[in-house]
């Protein structure tokens, strides 16, 4: 028998400084909710469009990978490791730090506020020091999925026999911008055993009779569907992914398994062998 999924837990967004002068409004990656296996951060950043020089410039990771997915604006990336890309509404990036990548995430001028989504996702153990790799994921490639009172746009995981555009990922994601169509209630499959949320855009939404407000975090029970009340028009994220049960080790932009492992990290880079590591 299938069981549906039920709101575990609420999270309302919490505005914190980031990057050089970013306000983001974090969820996952607070203290009181630092890791949701095998997610470690959800930002939502909304960047001015008149703040000048704001975004975040260059700096490291390693250990994890990092999702950009626009709703408004445009940011360019940039790494040393020689990919460069430039992201728009609908558009996304995949960005797996591995062993050691040094980039940075810049708004460019498009006459709008850029906002988007960041979101990290850990690596397992086996897999923290494979080389980087970057995924430049355009809207045109990102396939809309048309269920019964939906539209999702899925940039990972499968959905009535559709393939997100990013493929390969560890945690075998899922990943999508859902847009209810009508004012009936909604049925999203998602895989059993895999750690679930909803995070609401734009207008609220009821789960099992519970109320989810936009700029709200809702960590899902497990089960193998949710089901989600909304007017038309109401627009929400729904990201899933296989929990590594390891255990995780942070320091800033570094995420490993054991302290010892971040000391390492640390160590390679004051002394200029982040990038050559293996």
């Amino acid at each position: 028998m299938t069981t549906a999924r039920k709101i575990a837990h609420l999270y309302q967004a919490v505005a914190t400084p980031e990057g050089q002068g970013v306000t983001v409004h974090r969820t996952i990656g607070r203290p009181d909710l630092s890791v949701l296996d095998p997610f470690l951060l959800l930002d939502e950043m909304e960047l001015p469009k008149e703040a000048k020089g704001a975004g975040f410039p260059e700096h490291p990771h390693r250990g994890f990978e990092t999702v950009t997915y626009m709703l408004t604006g445009r940011m360019e990336h940039g790494d040393r490791v020689g990919n460069h890309g430039i992201i728009g509404p609908g558009d996304a990036q995949w960005m797996t730090a591995g062993r050691g990548i040094i980039h940075s995430e810049m708004p460019v001028a498009s006459g709008e506020d850029a906002r988007g989504f960041q979101l990290w996702v850990n690596l397992p153990a086996a897999k923290k020091m494979i080389p980087p790799r970057y995924q430049d994921v355009s809207k045109d490639i990102i396939p809309t999925v048309k269920g019964e009172g939906y539209e999702a746009q899925l940039v990972a995981g499968e959905l009535l026999g559709h393939e997100g555009a990013v493929k390969e990922i560890a945690a075998k994601p899922f990943f999508a911008d859902v847009t209810l169509t009508g004012e009936d209630e909604v049925t999203l499959p998602v895989e059993s055993g895999h750690t679930a949320f909803l995070y609401g855009i734009k207008g609220g939404f009821v789960v099992d009779g519970q109320s989810v407000p936009t700029r709200t975090l809702a960590i899902l029970s497990d089960g193998a569907f949710v089901k989600v009340r909304g007017k038309a028009g109401t627009r929400f994220l729904l990201v899933a992914g296989r929990p590594n049960n390891e255990p995780v080790a942070r320091y800033g932009p570094f995420v490993m398994n054991t302290r010892e492992e971040i000391i390492a990290t640390i160590d390679d880079w004051n002394k200029g062998r982040f990038l050559s590591a293996t």
